[in-house]
């Protein structure tokens, strides 16, 4: 049975003070219908002994990072599209603990690929893994990124319902934890050579176009009282 978390304000985390204000924006601008409330429903993959072992292996053969357990200090979020259109065939494709097909991942790891948050096209977001649990979504970055996957791709882009969704889940986040960056999955090679960038092997790459320089404008209006990081410094 899925369970979810209804957003509260609380006082146990020091939140921006444009907060606030962008909640205010979003409603100002007629983003949030009247009976719209912040959900986030637990669909959680599997995570068991051998997922965090090959989480930690991950970690410390392509991150160059030793750890006793399979964790991230969060301080970016990657916006991805999942190119899968439902939302149980994605689950699906995350829930096994290793990959199947993908030779060239494979190569790399054998760790299946997965996010932290999955948002379906009506705007529904679904936590696959607890915030601060790795999570391999992002070449050289897992160490610090939460992963949001969206369900679409370039034969269905994604939907105003899901902009809206990924403004409130990141205003959520940034009210958790102290988040720097923002930036979709087709400009994570801009960090190759700054200071966050830990891979490894310089020739293990993949091009992405997701979620497209279009979304990441919109979203970036959205989130623009937040001062998010869109680049390396």
């Amino acid at each position: 049975m899925l369970r979810f978390y209804r957003y509260q304000s609380s006082r146990s985390h020091r939140l921006r003070p444009l907060f606030i204000l962008l909640l205010l924006l979003l409603t100002a601008a007629g983003c949030q219908d009247d009976d719209h409330t912040f959900r986030i429903f637990e669909k959680p993959i599997i995570f068991d002994d051998e997922r965090e072992q090959l989480s930690l292996e991950y970690m410390k053969i392509r991150h160059g990072i030793n750890a006793d357990r399979a964790v991230i200090d969060p301080r970016m979020i990657v916006v991805h599209w999942t190119a899968v259109y439902s939302i149980e065939e994605t689950f699906d494709i995350f829930n096994p603990v290793r990959l199947r097909g993908r030779a060239n991942l494979q190569d790399a790891s054998t760790l299946n690929v997965s996010a932290q948050f999955l948002v379906d096209r009506d705007g529904s977001i679904f936590r696959l893994l607890p915030d601060t649990t790795f999570a391999r979504h992002t070449i050289g970055l897992n160490h610090m990124a939460i992963g949001i996957e969206n369900i679409g791709g370039s034969q269905a882009p994604l939907t105003r319902a899901q902009l809206r969704a990924n403004t409130e889940l990141i205003t959520w986040l940034a009210g958790k934890y102290d988040i720097e960056y923002v930036i979709g999955h087709h400009e994570y090679q801009d960090f190759q050579g700054s200071d966050v960038w830990k891979e490894t092997d310089p020739d293990y790459l993949t091009h992405k176009v997701d979620p497209g320089p279009e979304f990441m404008k919109r979203l970036r209006k959205q989130l623009e009282p937040l001062e998010f990081k869109s680049g390396p410094d």
